[in-house]
């Protein structure tokens, strides 16, 4: 089995089994909260944009611009959790362990022409696409991406990470984009690499990875921040490929997608996230669904913004990719 943790690296304690809010039913029903966040952690943002004058609109990105002022609007959501805790019990990943340092386990190859992180073994019998977010290719989620891989001693997984921005992600200098400069990176970044585009080719991409991977008969899916609206729109499509979502600290929640979404599907959002559109959006799911609020954790604390360093942060992560793999585990 392969090991996560090398013996260099710190090592974080096995977590307690706790099982207080992810039991037996398939709809979980918490309390109802709200907390504020955006796409970046200020609400609203207004900045001068005097040579700029267009009305465009992006999911629930919303850019309304006179000839003096450009107004965006990001909407990311979540839902809190029962008691504040999903537990999974030991057994669920007793292999699983996170370092602030990492060396990775995969290696990266060639699926459906796109460049790829794979990790896990080849003859698994269920896999995973992994959605990153707007970063990219980082250690915390590459890390990530290996824990989903192997941590579950029940059922290996094999792991896919695509890169769907061609080698140019956006840079975590422009965040958070608190200077003209910086937004205008970022919603050029986002309007470039808009999530139904993304979406629509995940059926293709699956069917190369089957192709890959023969041994595959089932597929998740896990996306992060802007991954998460991509899982939201693949779920919902008459394409989906996938027997189960996952979202974790997801933007642009839409009640719109789901109502459509067609398979189990779970949110894991941090303390930065406004309830409003996920309380809609929960209320919509037709389907089994877990949806918690990771209560003292930034957003992007599951992928490139996670500072490991920090021992809670770890424990956090660590719990939350925990959760991604109990819920996998029911309903893959």
């Amino acid at each position: 089995m392969l090991d996560l943790h090398p013996p260099h690296l710190p090592t974080l304690e096995s977590l307690t089994n706790r099982r207080d809010g992810f039991e037996d039913p398939d709809v979980i029903k918490p309390e109802q909260l709200r907390v504020g966040f955006y796409l970046f952690p200020i609400s609203r943002l207004y900045f001068s944009a005097t040579l700029l004058c267009f009305s465009v609109t992006f999911s629930h990105i919303a850019i309304h611009s006179t000839k003096q002022r450009l107004y965006i609007t990001a909407i990311m959501s979540t839902m809190p959790a029962t008691h504040g805790h999903s537990a999974t019990s030991s057994d669920d990943a007793d292999n699983l362990t996170v370092a602030s340092g990492y060396e990775l386990q995969g290696s990266y190859e060639t699926v459906d022409g796109l460049k790829t992180y794979a990790t896990g073994a080849d003859d698994a019998s269920k896999g995973i696409i992994y959605v990153f977010d707007i970063f990219g290719y980082k250690d915390q989620s590459l890390q990530g991406a290996d824990i989903l891989a192997v941590s579950d001693s029940h059922q290996q997984y094999k792991v896919l990470m695509p890169d769907w921005f061609d080698g140019e992600p956006a840079s975590l200098a422009i965040f958070p984009p608190d200077t003209p400069e910086k937004q205008e990176a970022l919603m050029s970044f986002l309007g470039k690499h808009a999530p139904p585009i993304t979406a629509a080719k995940l059926p293709a991409y699956v069917k190369a990875a089957s192709a890959k991977y023969p041994s595959v008969q089932k597929w998740a899916v896990v996306g992060f921040c802007w991954g998460g609206k991509v899982v939201s729109l693949a779920t919902a499509s008459d394409e989906n490929p996938f027997a189960a979502g996952v979202e974790a600290h997801p933007a642009m929640v839409d009640a719109k997608d789901a109502v459509n979404i067609k398979v189990p599907i779970a949110l894991l959002a941090s303390k930065d996230e406004p309830a409003a559109d996920v309380q809609a959006f929960e209320e919509a799911l037709k389907v089994p669904h877990h949806v918690e609020i990771f209560e003292d954790q930034i957003h992007g604390w599951m992928a490139a913004r996670a500072d490991l360093s920090d021992e809670r942060v770890k424990e956090e992560y660590t719990r939350g990719y925990k959760v991604v793999l109990k819920f996998f585990g029911k309903h893959v």
